[in-house]
């Protein structure tokens, strides 16, 4: 199908979407963490502080109320050695007896950076001394030897950078190993599918994950092709079963209107068996009609029906066909009246000349037909939107709503005919919307503005 390529995108779209998202999300995890623990760097901010505050006075070492309410406030202990003798000169009172009180350069470097007894200490330099702070235990976790490459600090963002772009790669690329297997096997399925919609023969290689949907698939295209078979083969038969029909029918019809023929011209005979035979005559006319239309409608509905399309000019057509019409009403009991426009002379359709006049001449006669005692026939051609449509209306008996209804929705041809003394709307108007269609036009049925029956006949003009 067209849209698998589309379905690839969307999936790829939304994993490069996932991807951005969680490493937006990682950032800032990241940055909220670093924000939080930015606050415990206070302890060499607290060291300096109480280094300086810290005063000598004459009765000794003096802390600041404030610095001191700090310390015990996060049960800190605190010590001050001298720049001279390196011995402690001043402690706080929570300070713990295993805290030394004299030192070397070479234990004052070692609490710098890192502990005394497990006491995390954090130091601060005085004019005559050094502060040294004692966290409680496990407060604290201190980098004892932070000493790094330059270069790899310099380029440390490029690295970070670098190192992101290797994970979206890696991760892209192993999610599309991973799906690759099933997006070959999604193709041939919807390939499948769509042959499936169009009435094709199917067969998909039953292998891979989705090995059950294509037997699935598989065994419907069986049972489809198997029913249209045997759907081609009843339509076949049934073709073949009215044209035997309509042919057997013909030869013994010609017989039967030849003898009524010669009946009806018998000047031996009374006018009463003369009469009987002109009905004989009559009926056995309309019935070599009905068989010649039941052929056509069944070979129109098969495709038998050869279709030979030109470029025809529609007035044309539609005159000759009104003028043959004119001609035989005699006793003028269907009038018909040309409503075209005469400044149209030319509406150029491309149609089969013979089929067309067979339509219009289908509907006059249906006029005709349905209106016995007569009535006023109205032919219009109009050529307008890009498109040619013949109106054909009486004003005659006309129909009712609800048989106009069954005329554009109801098989035609199964309406008729187990009642011959009565017509109906029937086979012709089948043949028409056929002939019609088949020309890639539509056919209209509907009430007249002169109360009676109108059928609108629309074909594409030809460019």
């Amino acid at each position: 199908m067209k849209n698998i390529p589309k379905l690839i995108r969307r999936f790829v779209v939304i994993l490069l979407l996932c991807s951005i998202t969680l490493i937006i999300l990682n950032i800032l995890a990241l940055a909220i963490m670093t924000s939080k623990q930015a606050q415990n760097g206070h302890p060499w901010k607290t060291a300096d502080e109480a280094a300086q505050s810290l005063q000598e006075t004459s009765t000794g070492y003096v802390l600041s109320d404030e610095i001191t309410n700090e310390l015990a406030s996060e049960n800190v202990w605190a010590v001050f050695i001298d720049n001279n003798t390196l011995q402690v000169v001043w402690k706080t009172d929570n300070t713990p007896d295993t805290v030394p009180l004299s030192y070397s350069a070479s234990s004052i470097a070692n609490i710098t950076r890192g502990y005394i007894d497990d006491y995390p200490t954090f130091t601060g330099a005085a004019e005559n001394g050094l502060m040294v702070l004692g966290y409680p235990k496990k407060s604290f976790w201190k980098h004892m030897w932070p000493s790094w490459d330059y270069q790899l600090i310099a380029g440390f963002p490029k690295i970070v950078l670098l190192i992101l772009a290797v994970n979206i790669t890696f991760f892209f690329i192993i999610y599309m190993i991973a799906n690759s297997k099933l997006l070959k096997s999604v193709k041939p399925i919807a390939n499948g599918i769509e042959a499936l919609g169009a009435g094709e023969p199917v067969h998909i290689h039953e292998k891979g994950l989705l090995s059950e949907l294509a037997t699935s698939i598989n065994k419907t295209s069986e049972i489809v092709q198997s029913q249209n078979a045997l759907l081609r083969k009843k339509e076949t038969a049934r073709a073949n079963w009215i044209a035997g029909v309509s042919h057997d029918i013909r030869t013994p019809l010609s017989m039967i209107m030849g003898y009524a023929g010669q009946l009806k011209e018998d000047a031996r005979l009374t006018d009463d068996e003369r009469q009987k035979a002109t009905v004989i005559l009559k009926q056995s006319e309309r019935m070599r009609n009905l068989v010649n239309d039941l052929n056509l409608a069944s070979k129109l509905e098969y495709n038998m029906q050869p279709i030979n399309p030109t470029k025809q000019n529609m007035i044309a057509i539609v005159r000759q066909v009104v003028v043959d019409f004119i001609n035989m009403d005699i006793d003028d009991k269907h009038p018909i009246e040309w409503e075209t426009d005469e400044s149209l002379t030319f509406c150029p359709v491309n149609v089969d000349k013979d089929l067309m006049k067979r339509a219009i001449s289908n509907l006059i006669q249906n006029s005709i037909n349905h209106n016995e005692q007569g009535c006023k026939i109205f032919v219009n051609v109009l050529s307008k939107n890009g498109a040619c449509s013949v109106v054909i209306s009486d004003d005659g008996v006309g129909a009712t709503d609800e048989q106009i209804q069954k005329l554009d929705n109801a098989p035609h041809y199964m309406l008729c005919d187990e009642n011959t003394t009565e017509q109906r709307h029937g086979l012709g108007l089948l043949i028409v919307k056929q002939i019609i269609a088949s020309h890639n036009g539509h056919t209209v049925i509907n009430h007249s503005k002169y109360d009676g029956f109108e059928v609108t006949l629309t074909l594409p003009l030809h460019s």
